[in-house]
Order: C-alpha cells, then structure tokens, then sequence
C-alpha cells in the first residue's frame, strides 16, 4: 500500500479538522418547511459548516423505520450504488447503478480535494457502474427474484423513461434510446444520441433526469448548476440549473424553466396537470439556509439561481448581480427543510399504501453535510388538496442514521410500484426498499 506523503497526511487531518467546524442551526427543520420558510440573516463562515454523515451500511438485518400501518422488506439487494427508478409497464424495476462521471480537465484545488474527500467518506465517490438493472419479482411475493444486467456500458446513467417502443435513457451528457420490446430481460442494440445535454468537463451536478409529457411528444430534462452559487464562473452555467423541454420528432430543444440550482426529481401532478420538480439549493451560508424545495414548474419560469433564493432575496456573494432577473424570480411552492438534499419525486394514488397517502408526494431526501445537526435521510409524504400541498410533512421511511451520526444508508429515490407499494433506491446500503400498507391497514383502493 503506497504511503502517504508527510504533507498529504497534514492535508487530510485538516480535512478532518474541518469536518468538526462551522455553525449550528438556530432553528428546526421545520421553520424551512412548507409554503412559507423562515429566512434568518446568511451566516456565511470563514470554514463553511460540514458535518457529513460517514456511510457504513446496514448491519445484517437492520433496515429503516416505517410509518405506522406501513411495513419495509428489502426488494432487492447486492446493487452498486443505486439511485434511480422506473417501472416498467409490465411491472419490471429498472434501477440505474451509477455515480459522478470522472472530472477531466479539472484543475487541482484544495477546495475541490477537500470536497471530494468528505465526499468518499459519505459514499459518493465509488466509480460508476454505468448500467441499467432489471429486477422481475415473477411470483409476487414482494422481492426481486430475478436481477439481470438490462443495459450497460452507459455514461452516469440516471433518468429513464419509456415512450412507446423506445426506451430514453439520460447519461451525464447526453440523451440516448434504444429499442425496447416488453418482456424482454436486455438490451444489445445500439442506443441512438437523441441530443446533447450539458455535461462535461466539470458537469459538477451530473444527475439528469427525464420526464415524458402525457402525450409522448417531448422529453424534460434537468440540468444542474456546476458551481454552489457561479463561483465557477457564469460561462460555465450555460444551459444549466434549467429543465429543458425536448421535441422528440425533431431532437431540438430550448429551455423550459431556469434558475433551478439542481433539479432532479419531477412528477406530474394528477389534478392541475402541471410539472413539478424537486431542487436542491445553494449551500454555505449557514445551517439554516437555503431551504431545498419543491414547485410546480411554469414555462419560461426564472427561480433565482444564483443570484437571488426563494423568489427574491438576494444572495450578495455573486457578483455582477442582476436585479432585473432578480426581479421577475418566481419564489417556489413548499420548502422541504434546509440542506436536506431532496431528490426522488413522486406522486401517489388511490392505490398508492394506505388512504392517507392516496393524494399528495413523496420526497426522497438524501442527506445533509452542510448542517449541523443533520437534515433529510428520510422519505417524506406531503399531503395534496386542488394540485396544491395542504399540509406538514409525514414521515414515511426513518431510520437511515444511527446513534453516532453514521449513515446506514440513504434514500435516493422513490416510486409507487404500481401494486400498492412504493420502491426506494438506498446507494449506501446498496438495497431497494419496498414500502407496503400492513395487512391490517389495506390499500387505499380496498377501504
């Protein structure tokens, strides 16, 4: 094992060191919850706050609290990190194993050597899988029986989403199809380059999903931000922390909404029809800010990124600013709670666990590491009433920290399976989770 230089051990002890500094939260996670979250003063620190949850797995038998009248199984498990979902018509998982695409070009920073140390040690920097599983529970009893490479050799894989016979798939830069026959267990034809997405050299937010409309014609696209708040350098944000709208006859694009920092989960609302989205937001200015959200997505919308947050408060740190977008920044619907890192976006339905959670969304929350104390590791429920939230969070899936702040695993995720249960990607367990309505409790479609 090569031995580390006398100046590399300094450097990883002050990464250390540096994991234990920063700010607390003066407020719970709820004042960043729901339509109106508190927004104290920035406390912007020399160190920036970092508290990362280090990830150590399951022990054997262990698994995450469940809501009462609910129960959790493991679907599946023996995946590489595993982060996104879709299920197929005929009931197949499919399940993206993937993670960061290497960084080319990047120049050295201790900035950047720090952050993806403390990265590591959450888990996020095991080198990609790059395919796409399939997981067939062909006798129904709620596990996986079969697991099969479904396509491989992909770049970061993430979104995915089936439109007729053509199954889309977005990687780190680009969006791809392949020819998809029901029933069938892999892929071998060759995928087709539907359109560039911004991506590399940096591509510091690499997740892209996808998202059909309900007529088929176009695909929607997240792009993250490469930078906290431009940092990098605004040249380096064209085309990002935006959903793009895509033309699926055509291959041409144009952006759909923008000053969305890192959009990743999307989901159409059943009542209104509107899109919405899941987004992370900016980091370093304190435990307390900024909160992540949710919000339905208004075409040609602006929400602020970088310049402003929650629709019109102005982040002094980015320079030149530029109060005519501030202006017009549309602030979002629900907060979601500082740094908690959301992610997975789904709605449920008169057949989604039990009748509490037949109207409203489900949240997959991933985690902080700029807060103290942490935030997220959890699946979250908020209930609906007209297409609109009504109501606080529910905690559906607990249980992802242990006693002395280690990370047993943390939810990416999250979708109804299409009977009755809801399916959770965990990339630091490795595992998908299947939540279901106890016997007692039924699903909603039975009350």
């Amino acid at each position: 094992m090569r031995m580390l230089s006398p100046a590399s051990l300094f450097l990883a002890a002050t990464a250390v060191a540096l994991a234990g500094c920063g700010e607390e939260a003066t407020l719970p996670v709820a004042a960043g919850t729901g339509p109106q979250p508190q927004l104290p003063a920035p406390n912007a620190t020399l160190i920036p706050t970092v508290n990362v949850a280090p990830a150590k797995g399951w022990p054997d038998g262990g698994m995450p609290a469940v809501a009462p009248g609910l129960q959790v199984a493991a679907f599946a498990d023996g995946l590489d990190h595993p982060r996104w979902l879709h299920i197929l018509p005929n009931g197949d998982v499919l399940v993206a194993e993937s993670n960061a695409p290497p960084k080319e070009g990047e120049t050295f920073s201790i900035k950047g050597w720090v952050q993806d140390l403390l990265m590591s040690r959450a888990g996020a920097k095991t080198p990609s899988a790059n395919r796409i599983t399939l997981l067939r529970d062909t006798n129904g009893d709620g596990v996986a029986d079969t697991k099969s490479v479904f396509l491989e050799n992909l770049f970061s894989p993430f979104g995915m989403e089936l439109v007729g016979n053509d199954l889309y798939v977005a990687n780190a830069d680009a969006i791809v199809k392949f020819p998809y026959e029901p029933g069938q267990t892999k892929i071998t034809a060759p995928g087709t380059k539907v359109t560039d997405l911004p991506g590399g050299p940096l591509n510091h937010h690499w997740t892209k999903n996808i998202i059909a409309s309900k007529d088929g014609r176009f695909l929607y696209a997240t792009v993250g931000s490469n930078s906290n708040v431009g940092e990098n350098g605004m040249e380096m944000e064209e085309g990002r922390a935006a959903i793009w709208e895509v033309d699926l006859s055509s291959g041409q694009k144009r952006i759909f909404a923008s000053g969305l920092r890192n959009p990743n989960g999307m989901g159409w609302e059943p009542v209104t029809g509107k899109l919405w989205t899941a987004v992370n937001e900016r980091d370093e200015i304190g435990s307390d800010l900024v909160p992540d959200y949710m919000t339905s997505v208004q075409d040609g919308g602006f929400y602020g990124w970088p310049y402003s947050y929650y629709g019109q408060t102005v982040d002094t740190r980015v320079e030149p600013q530029k109060p005519e977008l501030v202006a017009k920044a549309i602030s979002p619907d629900y907060a979601l709670g500082p740094h908690t890192a959301s992610l997975g976006l789904s709605f449920g339905n008169p057949d989604t666990l039990s009748e509490q959670f037949a109207n409203g969304v489900f949240v997959g929350q991933h985690g902080s590491w700029n807060r103290k104390p942490h935030s997220g590791y959890k699946v979250i429920f908020v209930p609906f009433a007209d297409g609109k939230p009504a109501g606080t969070p529910v905690d559906v899936l607990t249980g992802f920290l242990d006693g002395e702040g280690n990370a047993l695993g943390r939810p990416v995720d999250v979708r109804p399976d299409g009977k009755g249960s809801i399916l959770v990607t965990d990339d630091v367990g490795n595992r998908v989770w299947r939540v279901s309505a106890t016997p007692d409790a039924g699903v909603a479609s039975q009350q």
